[in-house]
């Protein structure tokens, strides 16, 4: 089993501040696996998918009082006829325990949440595998680019267009059709596909609508789903009430590397492909390592862009720009923003090994690292 010690930290650092850890993230990303990494003779494992499940947690109460392990796994607890009531009851009787839940989204997503556990629980999304995440699994940046964070595929000898399209389909029926009653497969499919293949560009709800033939309350309703389950991500732009910036069009980014390449028909990689797919494991870092501070974007209406925004306090703002090289940097639009925004620190994310360093930019100082030089 490969150790992901960030994972396992980041779980004890939620029961240390509630009872529940609540773990989501999407099909096939490694929850099942972390929870079974807390070692079997800590952890007392339920499957939810099973009937009898169902049967062993009949009385909460009694089942609780029972267990002589300190963690209960309670894995796609959404099966659960009652989950809500089963984890509320864990949390206030027996505070002691520590109960790990998982599932694909957020708690409100389903209707069984009618309790969303405010104050018992921390969230916990697990991302596919992050960068410093790499010579653990013992793979190169670009497989994982490649074949994408999800450990199944990231371990396979070769890239097989039929996990992708069987993860596609088990997604709908399994998550989507569950937990927001969808019925159409083919016209979500098509949306999701669709939005894998924009990722990285601006999201518009109308232009989405006129290119797949269906209403707007439809794309927004399909990208809300889509965005709960943590299967896609919408980037905000960050403004200041500038007259000359963007302020309401997000950027909508896919969950994963290996379905924008799948979904490009990128095979192989070509030397252009690296700049997009790099931005794209840059935001997961930044979701796993920052999760309270979700990170923004930054655009005028010239079409000058900064690629992350990480806000710190109420006037000193972070920037991030992602290169798969140092020399592809421009410090022009940078000199824009900090004319606006002239208090915070300034990164350039790029793949190299070598250590942090401060590089100035004109005006400007700029740490040129890789994502392991962030720090919360």
């Amino acid at each position: 089993m490969i150790p992901r010690a960030f994972w396992i930290q980041r779980l004890h650092s939620a029961w240390a501040e509630a009872p529940i850890a609540w773990l989501c993230g999407v099909r096939r990303v490694g929850k099942t696996t972390l929870a079974d990494s807390l070692g079997a003779d800590q952890v007392l494992y339920l499957n939810c998918d099973l009937p009898s499940t169902e049967e062993i947690i009949a009385d909460p109460e009694l089942f609780y009082r029972g267990c002589t392990r300190p963690v209960i796994v309670f894995d796609e607890i959404h099966q659960l006829r009652d989950p809500a009531r089963v984890l509320k009851i864990g949390a206030d009787a027996f505070p002691k325990l520590k109960i790990l839940a998982t599932g694909s989204s957020t708690l409100a997503a389903s209707k069984k949440f009618r309790d969303t556990l405010t104050g018992r629980k921390r969230l916990v999304h697990l991302t596919p595998v992050l960068w410093d995440e790499l010579a653990a699994f013992g793979v190169t940046l670009q497989q994982r680019l490649f074949h994408g964070g999800l450990p199944p595929a990231l371990l396979a000898e070769s890239k097989k267009p039929s996990f992708y399209r069987e993860w596609l389909d088990s997604f709908f029926a399994r998550d989507i059709q569950r937990l927001f009653g969808f019925r159409d497969m083919n016209r979500f499919n098509a949306l999701f596909e669709y939005l894998i293949k924009q990722s990285g560009g601006q999201f518009e709800v109308t232009k989405t609508a006129t290119a797949l033939g269906i209403t707007r309350p439809t794309v927004e309703s399909h990208v809300n789903a889509l965005e709960i389950t943590q299967a896609v991500t919408l980037v905000r732009p960050f403004h200041g009430g500038g007259l000359h910036e963007l302020v309401k069009q997000p950027k909508i980014y896919a969950f994963d590397t290996g379905f924008v390449s799948f979904a490009r028909g990128w095979d192989p990689l070509r030397q252009d492909d690296f700049g997009l797919l790099w931005e794209h494991l840059v935001l997961e870092h930044l979701q796993a390592h920052f999760p309270d501070t979700p990170p923004l974007y930054w655009r005028d209406k010239q079409g000058r862009e900064i690629d992350f925004i990480l806000p710190r306090r109420h006037d000193e703002v972070d920037v991030i720009e992602c290169k798969w090289s140092s020399k592809a940097f421009d410090a022009t639009t940078l000199g824009v923003f900090r004319s606006h925004y002239p208090k915070g620190k300034n990164y350039l994310l790029t793949p190299s090994t070598a250590p942090a360093h401060a590089k100035r930019f004109g005006a400007h100082e700029v740490m040129v690292c890789n994502p392991s030089a962030l720090k919360p």
